[in-house]
């Protein structure tokens, strides 16, 4: 300020240029001007000075040993949904199925046509289904809207009999406080000789009780429709809301717990089996779903906000690992 502020020096003597006859001006203009960007250049270098002084400073205070054991509170969650398909998977493993996997993105035969869905059918639709751009020969791919297309990979690769469930990401054009563009299902598929709807009610009581830690469940058949299937039902448990707390297994309510059935002929045939000497059933249900149901989240979109405070209160340790034993809710 003292040399080019408003009243600074060197800011006078350029003042006075104008004072000055022509020839004076020719000699001292120069000399002014150039005592003017002198000055401004050292001023520049000595804020960088002190602005890199001030930083190595601060960098010196704030600096971490990475070395060190990380603070308990600094230790990560496992996430609702990787725990309860941890508690799924247990469960099935079991009795006696394999974990199956399948690519996200698939074929449009994969996803529809091998599971018995018609070309008019809405779930193909643009507004229910990720598409892909068509390739040249007007075929596209497309995210798949359920874990199925894993079933009819396995039945294309493996010999019956088959006994897998499909976990993994599925991704559908919905959102709100019960639907996610992105969520999670587990389907179960088993094709054997001499399989029947009352293995397909066993299997799924033995999983609910296992699920919910119950010793005994009560569930109803209602008949429903889906094209891979048929026949086709809507497996509901017994359960209370008193208090606005789930309890299966008792009270006077129902609650829906998946879709399943009997393995439609069709989708036998189209895997290169013969619906004639195999027959299985299948069954899917939502995994988040399940989540919410067991562990009171009312609002699916919180499972994907990444926010560390709902992890820190709905996840769990890495030491609650499932056991059938030790029990498989944490």
């Amino acid at each position: 300020m003292r040399a080019l502020g408003k009243s600074g020096s060197i800011t006078q003597l350029l003042k006075t240029l104008g004072t000055l006859s022509p020839d004076e001006r020719q000699t001292k203009g120069p000399l002014f001007n150039g005592l003017r960007e002198r000055i401004s250049t050292l001023i520049s270098e000595r804020k960088d000075d002190l602005e890199a002084a001030v930083l190595n400073a601060r960098l010196a205070t704030e600096r971490v040993d990475v070395t060190l054991p990380a603070l308990a509170a600094l230790v990560g969650a496992v996430h609702p949904i990787s725990q309860v398909m941890d508690e799924l998977a247990e469960i099935f493993a079991n009795l006696g199925f394999d974990v199956a996997e399948g690519p996200e993105i698939e074929s449009d035969w994969h996803n529809f046509t091998a599971l018995n869905i018609p070309p008019e059918h809405p779930a193909r639709a643009m507004h229910d289904t990720f598409y892909f751009p068509a390739d040249p020969a007007g075929e596209r791919m497309l995210l798949r809207t359920h874990t199925s297309p894993v079933q009819v990979r396995t039945m294309l690769e493996r010999k019956p009999p088959i006994r897998i469930v499909a976990p993994g990401r599925v991704y559908r054009c919905d959102s709100d406080a019960t639907h996610t563009p992105m969520f999670h299902q587990i389907e179960g598929l088993v094709i054997d000789r001499d399989t029947h709807m009352g293995h397909l009610r066993w299997c799924l009581e033995t999983f609910i009780k296992a699920f919910f830690e119950v010793d005994a469940v009560t569930t109803r058949f209602r008949p429903s429709f889906f094209p891979f299937t048929e026949p086709s039902a809507e497996l509901d448990v017994q359960c209370s809301w008193e208090g606005g707390k789930l309890t299966v297994g008792q009270g006077e309510s129902w609650l829906e717990i998946l879709g399943c059935g009997m393995v439609h002929p069709k989708v036998i045939a189209a895997c290169g089996l013969d619906p004639a000497e195999y027959q299985g059933f299948a069954f899917g249900c939502g995994i988040d779903r399940l989540a919410m149901l067991k562990y009171g989240m009312t609002d699916l979109r919180a499972f994907f906000d990444a926010d560390l405070r709902w992890l820190r209160h709905y996840g769990f340790s890495f030491l609650d690992v499932p056991t059938l034993s030790g029990g498989i809710g944490a």
